[in-house]
C-alpha cells in the first residue's frame, strides 16, 4: 500500500510540474493534473478504507472486552499497544507504556522474552485458530496468559490468579505440605507447612518440583524421597488434578495417616484428594470426605470391603489388593467403576504400601493407601476413540464391499445392455431383460448408500433451498406416512440456502420421516421444521463440537415411543436396529449420519421414553455473496455428456486393463462391437509387458484403479514415460473424490465410476479419443 501511495504522489507531482511549465490552461495541463490526482486518489482510497475498517474493528473489540474482569490488552502483530480495558489499567500501571512487553514488565520479570517468544510463534502459526496459552510463575502466585491472533490485532488476556483467590491462601490451615503445580511442574504456590518442612537441595527458593523431589516422575499414592531441613525423608504423594491444567500436590508423612482403624486425622479428612486407607485383606478402614463424595458413601456408614465400592477390575478386588501388598504384581493404576452411583462414574485407583510401623495399631501388618482420581471424562474420551475406530473399520468394510459389488453390478449391467442391443420392445424377452436392468439400478442405489456411509461417494453439491426441497417432497412424504399419521411442515421465513447434494439430502429426509412413522404404530403427528440458528460460541454435545456461525437446522419430531437412554448412543451405528426381525436392516440412520457428515453438517437426537424423538440436523448456511466461487471439475477429467447417437470407431487400438474377468469381457466386447481394436490385460504387469513389444501401438489406455499388485495410476505413469500423448480412462467402484489428488497428476485422464452402462463407456472413450485427435498435429 505504501508503494501505491508513493506512485500516486509521484504521478501527481509530475502533473503539477508539467502544469507549472505550461503558460496556459491547455488540455495537456488538465490531463496531466487529473492523471496525477487520480493516481494519488487510487492509492489513498484503499488505504483510507482499510484504516477505517481497522479502526471500526478495534472499537468493536474494545466494546466487547470493556467489562471483562481480567486484564485485556490489544496490540498489533509487533506488540504495539493499541487498547487496554479498565481492568488492565487497574491491575497494570500503563501510564507511558506503548508496548505490551513494557506493560507486563511491571508484574513479570522476564516479560520481554515471553512476549518475543509468543509473537514469533504467532508468525509461524498464522492460520492457527486455537489461542496460545501459558501459565507463568510470579513472585507471589502466578498468571495465565492467553493470546488470540485476529489477523489485524493480537488480543492478550491476562488473569492474575491471586486476584481470584486461587493462589493466595492456598493450603492455608493444612498441617502438611501443599504445593500448587503448573502443567510443566513449576511451583506456583506453597503453603506455610511446605515452607517449614521442605527445602530445595541447593538451599535456594523452591521454584520447580525437581528442586525438592529426587525420584521423579511423581506418582500419586507412591512414596517419594523429598528434601527437608533434616535431610531426605520419605513422604507419600497425593495429587489432585484441576480443570485448568494445574495440579495440587499434598505430601503426607506418617503422622498424617489415620491414627487407628476407626478414626481420622484432621489433615487426612480435610484433603481435597480422595484417599482410602485399606487393610491387607481389602477392608476399607477409613475414607476421607473427598473419597466419600466420589464413591457415594454415606457419612458414618459402614465402609465394607473395597470390592463393594468399585467394580470392573476383571478379577476380585481383594486378590488385587493382596497381590499389590505382597508385591507380586507391578503396582500400576487401575480403572474401575463406582458401584453406588446412579450415573456412570469411573475412578483411577493407585495403591501405595504403608509399612507396619506407620500403620494403625492392631492391624498386624502393612496396609495400603489408595489415591482415587475421577476418570469419568478420560473414560468417555476412550469410549469416543473406540467408537471412532469401530466406525472407521466398518466404513472401510462398507467401502470395500461396495467396491467389489460395483464390479459385479458393472458386469450385470453391461451384459444386460448388450442383450438389449439384440432385442427390441416387441421381443418377448425384452420385459425380462428390462426387469434385470431396473433391479440392477436399485442395487446400484443401495451400493451408493453404502458408499455414503463410508464417505467414499462422490457428492454433487448445489445450492439447495430447503423450502423448495421439502415442497417437492411433500406429496411423496404424505404417501410414505400413511393415513394414520399427520405430516406438518413448517419453515422459517428468513431461511437461507445450504450447499448439499439434493438427491442425497432428500434421502435423509425420507429416511427420518419413515423412522418417525414406524415409531408411531398407533398414529400421531410428525413435524418437519426448518429454522435459522446463529451460534455465537461453539456448541459441544454428543461427542461433537459445532463451530460458531450461522446454520440452517432441520428438525424431524414425532410423538412415538421414544428411544431408551442406553440406545441413543448406538442408533447411528450400522446394523443396529430396534425394529423386529425383518422390519429393518439397521443401515438407515447410519446412512443418514454418513451423508450429513460428508456434507459438512451435524446430526443430534433428543428423546425420552414415551415422549417421542427429535432429530436435529445442522447445516452451514450458504451466503452467495460471501461464498467463494464453486469449484469446477478438473480439466484433466472432463465429464463428457452421452451423445444421442455415437459414431463408430475407426479401428483405434485400446489397451484394456481390468482384473475382474466379467467386467473385462463386457467392456472388450462392447468396444469391439463399436469398431475398436482391443488388447486385454488382467494386471498392470501384463499391460506393461504388452507395451514392451516393438510393434505395439496404443491410442487409449483403459484401466481399473485398484488391482492386485500395481495399481492403475502406477503402471500408467510408467507407460506415459514412453507414450506421453496417450489419453487414459480410469475405472473404479469407488468415487472419483477418493483418487482426486492421484488422478489429477496424470495428464489427459478421465474417470468412469462403476457400475457404468454401455453408453457411458462408449461416450467416455469417444470423448478421450476425440480430444487426443484435436491435440495431435
Amino acid at each position: 500500500m505504501t508503494v501505491l501511495v508513493v506512485l500516486g504522489i509521484v504521478t501527481l507531482g509530475l502533473g503539477l510540474t508539467y502544469a507549472g511549465r505550461t503558460t496556459s490552461m491547455s488540455p495537456l495541463w488538465s490531463v496531466a493534473l487529473i492523471c496525477g490526482a487520480g493516481g494519488l486518489l487510487a492509492a489513498l482510497i484503499p488505504a483510507l478504507w482499510a484504516q477505517s475498517r481497522r479502526d471500526a474493528d478495534l472499537r468493536a473489540l474494545a466494546k466487547v472486552y470493556h467489562g471483562d474482569v481480567d486484564a485485556v490488552l490489544i496490540t498489533d502483530s509487533r506488540g504495539k499497544l493499541e487498547h487496554a480495558n479498565p481492568s488492565a489499567h487497574t491491575m497494570l500501571r500503563l501510564q507511558g507504556c506503548d508496548r505490551i512487553d513494557l506493560a507486563l514488565a511491571q508484574r513479570l520479570p522476564n516479560a520481554a522474552a515471553v512476549v518475543a517468544r509468543h509473537l514469533a510463534q504467532l508468525d509461524q502459526d498464522l492460520g492457527a485458530q486455537t489461542p496460545a496459552r501459558e501459565v507463568l510463575r510470579l513472585s507471589k502466585g502466578g498468571l495465565r496468559l492467553a493470546l488470540h491472533n485476529t489477523g489485524d490485532f493480537v488480543i492478550w488476556r491476562i488473569e492474575f490468579m491471586e486476584a481470584r483467590g486461587e493462589v493466595s491462601g492456598f493450603g492455608a490451615g493444612l498441617g502438611l505440605p501443599a504445593l500448587l503445580l503448573s502443567a510443566e511442574d513449576e511451583v506456583l504456590a506453597i503453603n506455610d507447612a511446605a515452607i517449614a518442612r521442605l527445602m530445595a537441595r541447593d538451599g535456594k527458593k523452591i521454584e520447580r518440583l525437581e528442586d525438592i523431589v529426587d525420584d521423579l516422575p511423581l506418582k500419586s499414592g507412591q512414596t517419594h524421597r523429598v528434601h527437608s531441613p533434616r535431610g531426605v525423608v520419605d513422604m507419600r504423594a497425593a495429587l489432585a488434578a484441576r480443570v485448568d491444567g494445574m495440579r495440587e500436590l499434598f505430601l503426607l508423612g506418617p503422622d498424617h495417616l489415620p491414627r487407628n482403624s476407626t478414626g481420622l486425622s484432621e489433615v487426612f479428612d480435610a484433603l481435597p484428594a480422595a484417599l482410602l486407607h485399606v487393610a491387607g485383606y481389602g477392608q476399607v478402614l477409613v475414607a476421607n470426605r473427598a473419597a466419600q463424595r466420589l464413591l457415594a458413601i454415606e457419612a458414618g456408614g459402614d465402609l465394607g470391603p473395597l470390592g463393594n465400592l468399585v467394580e470392573g477390575l476383571g478379577r476380585p478386588v481383594r486378590d488385587w489388593v493382596a497381590d499389590v501388598l505382597a508385591e507380586r504384581v507391578p503396582n500400576r493404576p487401575e480403572m474401575v467403576r463406582v458401584r453406588n452411583r446412579d450415573d456412570d462414574c469411573f475412578v483411577q485407583i493407585t495403591l501405595g504400601r504403608v509399612v507396619a510401623e506407620n500403620a494403625p495399631a492392631g492391624l498386624g501388618g502393612d496396609t495400603l493407601l489408595a489415591v482415587l482420581h475421577d476418570a469419568t471424562e478420560l473414560k468417555q474420551l476412550e469410549a469416543q476413540f473406540v467408537q471412532s475406530q469401530k466406525m472407521q473399520a466398518i466404513g472401510e468394510l462398507a467401502g470395500g464391499v461396495a467396491h467389489d459389488f460395483n464390479n459385479v453390478l458393472t458386469a450385470i449391467s453391461g451384459h444386460t445392455d448388450l442383450l438389449l442391443l439384440r432385442h427390441d420392445q416387441g421381443d418377448p424377452d425384452f420385459s425380462d431383460i428390462e426387469q434385470i436392468r431396473q433391479n440392477t439400478n436399485r442395487a446400484t442405489a443401495l451400493v451408493g448408500q453404502l458408499l455414503a456411509f463410508s464417505r467414499k461417494q462422490s457428492l454433487a453439491p448445489e445450492v439447495v433451498d430447503l423450502r423448495d426441497c421439502l415442497s417437492d417432497l411433500g406429496h411423496l412424504l404424505n404417501r410414505l406416512v400413511g393415513e394414520t399419521v399427520r405430516l406438518r411442515i413448517a419453515h422459517d421465513p428468513a431461511l437461507m440456502p445450504i450447499r448439499a447434494d439434493r438427491r442425497q439430502f432428500e434421502q435423509v429426509v425420507m429416511n427420518l420421516v419413515v423412522n418417525a412413522r414406524d415409531a408411531m404404530p398407533e398414529g400421531g403427528e410428525i413435524t418437519v421444521e426448518t429454522k435459522m440458528v446463529t451460534l455465537d460460541a461453539p456448541l459441544a454435545r454428543d461427542r461433537a463440537l459445532v463451530p460458531e456461525g450461522r446454520y440452517v437446522t432441520l428438525q424431524v419430531r414425532d410423538q412415538g415411543t421414544g428411544i431408551a437412554p442406553d440406545k441413543r448412543d448406538k442408533i447411528f451405528e450400522p446394523f443396529y436396529t430396534t425394529k423386529g426381525v425383518g422390519k429393518g436392516t439397521g443401515l438407515g440412520l447410519s446412512m443418514v449420519y454418513g451423508i450429513i457428515k460428508q456434507t459438512g453438517g451435524y446430526i443430534f437426537v433428543d428423546s425420552e421414553l414415551g415422549q417421542g424423538a427429535t432429530f436435529t440436523i445442522y447445516c452451514p448456511a450458504y451466503d452467495p455473496a460471501a461464498a467463494p466461487p464453486v469449484d469446477t471439475p478438473n480439466a484433466a477429467t472432463p465429464q463428457a455428456p452421452v451423445p444421442a447417437k455415437q459414431s463408430k470407431g475407426r479401428g483405434e487400438k485400446i489397451l484394456l486393463v481390468e482384473d475382474e474377468p466379467p467386467v473385462r469381457a463386457f467392456a472388450a466386447r462392447a468396444l469391439r462391437l463399436r469398431g475398436y481394436e482391443v488388447e486385454e490385460a488382467e494386471s498392470a504387469e501384463a499391460a506393461l509387458e504388452k507395451l514392451r513389444a516393438p510393434n505395439c501401438e496404443v491410442d487409449l489406455f483403459i484401466s481399473d484403479v485398484v488391482m492386485p499388485g500395481r495399481d492403475g495410476p502406477s503402471w500408467v505413469r510408467e507407460a506415459l514415460e514412453t507414450r506421453p500423448q496417450t489419453p487414459v480412462v480410469f475405472m473404479s467402484g469407488y468415487a472419483e473424490d477418493v483418487y482426486q489428488k492421484t488422478l489429477g497428476e496424470i495428464p489427459n485422464s478421465a474417470f468412469l465410476q462403476k457400475p457404468f452402462a454401455l453408453a457411458d463407456l462408449l461416450a467416455k472413450v469417444e470423448h478421450q479419443l476425440q480430444t487426443r485427435a484435436e491435440r495431435l498435429p
